[in-house]
């Protein structure tokens, strides 16, 4: 009976991966994902275009008129990434910060909540499961609700304010409720035989940690690393807040707010501007494009 019964549920489940693939690779199914490709890279494309547009075609008309009047120059680069003075973008030195600010401020969240899922989901403690919930609790408080006082922290008791670490700080704060969440429930399925395995070998936590843990968690830090890198690259509140506005601290988004300037004088500058933005989450995102599916897609069937 329970034979039978495993063998029916087997084949139904066959059955339902088998419609669900035949629904997914349909000619409707391919002709939807095409449209939705094509209206998610027109508007990347048009900023292409524009990009390389002189000032007076972007002021006077759309960049598909680039097909009628093929007019390119490579002046709004040259301003944006070349030009000095106070007046101009000159957002060579913001995309340094930009680099400064972003890539520890993905490491060090991925590094204290990869160390922080394994111990919560692995390590046997009391009141592990309260801290879990603790931790996920954290991700409905608003970010604006922290900002003051940590700022008054950073300023009045660290005396780290409108300084790099303090960018740091921030962005690790906010972004380890949900890296030590999203981690957590990968390594929390973890086929216990293997760690048992390893105990027996005499292997300890950190030997186990970084031996089998993290080469078996490669997939989900890497999914996980693309999404807090694009949100530290793409933000301006945090930054912004905790940077205190210096130019030597403040990223590439703050200098993309104010290029536009009075009364709108730079907006040709723009698409240049964001397309240099652009450049680097486009670079991390197809480098680890592998690794992101697999994260997307782990968990999601065992066996």
């Amino acid at each position: 009976m329970m034979g039978g019964f495993g063998a029916g549920g087997g084949a139904g489940a066959g059955a339902s991966s088998r419609r669900v693939r035949t629904r997914l690779t349909s000619r409707w199914a391919t002709a939807a994902a095409i449209a939705l490709a094509v209206l998610w890279t027109v508007p990347t494309l048009g900023l292409l275009v524009s990009s390389f547009r002189p000032a007076d075609d972007i002021r006077s008309s759309g960049w598909w008129s680039i097909f009628s009047q093929p007019r390119l120059s490579l002046e709004n680069y040259a301003e944006v990434l070349l030009a000095s003075g106070a007046s101009s973008a000159n957002l060579g030195s913001y995309f340094v910060n930009s680099l400064i600010i972003t890539i520890p401020s993905t490491l060090f969240p991925i590094v204290l909540g990869a160390m922080a899922a394994y111990a919560i989901a692995w390590i046997p403690f009391r009141g592990a499961s309260w801290l879990f919930v603790g931790i996920f609790a954290l991700q409905i408080v608003p970010l604006q609700m922290t900002l003051v006082p940590l700022l008054q922290i950073f300023s009045q008791l660290l005396h780290i304010s409108g300084s790099f670490p303090a960018v740091w700080l921030a962005h690790t704060i906010f972004g380890l409720p949900l890296v030590i969440f999203l981690l957590h429930n990968f390594i929390s399925e973890i086929p216990g035989e293997m760690i048992e395995a390893a105990r027996m070998d005499g292997a300890g936590h950190a030997q186990i940690f970084f031996r089998i843990v993290l080469p078996l968690a490669v997939p989900a830090l890497a999914s996980i690393g693309i999404f807090q890198f694009l949100w530290v690259w793409n933000d301006l509140l945090v930054a912004l807040v905790f940077s205190g506005g210096t130019v030597d601290v403040a990223p590439l988004t703050q200098r993309l707010a104010e290029m536009v300037g009075n009364f709108g004088r730079n907006t040709h500058l723009l698409p240049a501007g964001a397309f240099v933005s652009l450049v680097v989450p486009l670079v991390v995102f197809f480098a680890l494009q592998r690794y992101f599916v697999r994260g997307l897609l782990a968990g999601s069937t065992k066996g």
